[in-house]
């Protein structure tokens, strides 16, 4: 993933913020109040980021409500930041190139973290997270620095993880491409999930994960760090 991230007026972030958070719930990945979305700010600017207001359904979200904040963890006005602020900032702190940053509490994804389960390369679309699996980090607390650290273990030379019993976290060059990267581990969870019913899948090699991932650094947009 590299490159730096897209850089946009605050404005046009803002409106993408919101129609992001939006497809989240449409394409089934969150539920109510569940999950946010953060972007990361021109370099010049220093609030840092925006992030998705605490505890208000998409649908009363407007642009507008999307609240800036600073690395240091202040936030403008009086509209409070996601509980999980604290995850973003670190995520966004840990990963230069990364640009936005999601979480969701998407059904597959959070039933395979519930599981304590990384997910193996049962299929070679797991390159997509960035490696030949997307591992699942320790329990913690929501809002807690020590969810940030597992997190952020959990993220090296990552783009997506699981959060044992709680969901999933991935990151994007900016907003679609995280959405997409979000997209296709909640497909993986899916498919790894229905697999599991029946018994266990044949995984790829260390040797051919590392075609794939030789291939997806100059497949499309795909970028591996």
């Amino acid at each position: 993933m590299n490159g730096a991230p897209l850089a946009d007026n605050e404005n046009t972030l803002r409106e993408s913020l919101l129609f992001t958070t939006r497809q989240l719930t449409d394409k089934g990945l969150n539920r109510g109040t569940t999950g946010n979305v953060s972007v990361r700010l021109p370099a010049d600017d220093e609030a840092a980021f925006l992030i998705t207001p605490s505890g208000v359904p998409p649908l009363e979200m407007s642009a507008a409500s999307m609240v800036r904040m600073r690395f240091s963890g202040e936030h403008d006005g009086s509209v409070r930041p996601s509980t999980e602020w604290q995850l973003h900032r670190d995520i966004l702190l840990h990963h230069a190139d990364a640009g936005a940053v999601i979480h969701v509490h998407s059904p597959f994804a959070t039933t395979m973290a519930c599981l304590h389960r990384d997910i193996p390369a049962f299929h070679y679309m797991i390159a997509v997270a960035g490696g030949d699996s997307i591992r699942c980090a320790p329990y913690a607390l929501f809002g807690t620095q020590a969810l940030s650290d597992f997190a952020i273990d959990a993220m090296t030379a990552r783009h997506a993880c699981l959060l044992a019993n709680h969901g999933m976290l991935a990151i994007g060059r900016n907003l679609p491409h995280a959405l997409s990267v979000a997209i296709e581990v909640e497909a993986l969870c899916e498919q790894y999930w229905r697999i599991l019913q029946i018994g266990e899948p044949h995984l790829l090699s260390d040797e051919q994960m590392q075609e794939v991932l030789n291939r997806f650094k100059n497949y499309g947009q795909w970028q591996s760090p």
